[in-house]
């Protein structure tokens, strides 16, 4: 099967609209060929994510992980993470948190490319 490459400018897009956009394609849902236990032979990269249009209100939603410890929960707003990491590890983690968590999650997560 061949390879299908899309290029998503992100510029002016709002975060969830875009997100969704690509989650689709990530699970190949645009296509007539659909099968949900096959990765879908795609390829995504996304280009100035930077120049997303990020509200004030969505800047302070949290992101929050667990170690599974007691005390290991730590929660770490939008804003900071696009300040520590870049906005485009924001990104990864919006569309991750789209896609199924099965086996398939990683190999999807490998067929996309953010670019600041």
């Amino acid at each position: 099967m061949e390879k299908k490459e899309y290029t998503i400018d992100a510029t002016g897009k709002r975060l969830g609209r875009m997100a969704t956009e690509v989650a689709t394609i990530l699970l190949g849902k645009n296509e007539p060929d659909f099968a949900k236990n096959v990765v879908a032979p795609v390829s995504v990269k996304i280009e100035n994510v930077s120049k997303l249009d990020i509200s004030d209100k969505r800047a302070e939603e949290e992101f929050q992980t667990y170690s599974g410890y007691p005390s290991g929960r730590k929660v770490e707003t939008l804003g900071h993470l696009a300040e520590r990491r870049g906005y485009d590890e924001v990104v990864r983690r919006v569309i991750a948190g789209m896609l199924p968590k099965n086996k398939l999650h990683k190999l999807r997560m490998q067929n996309l490319t953010v670019t600041e």
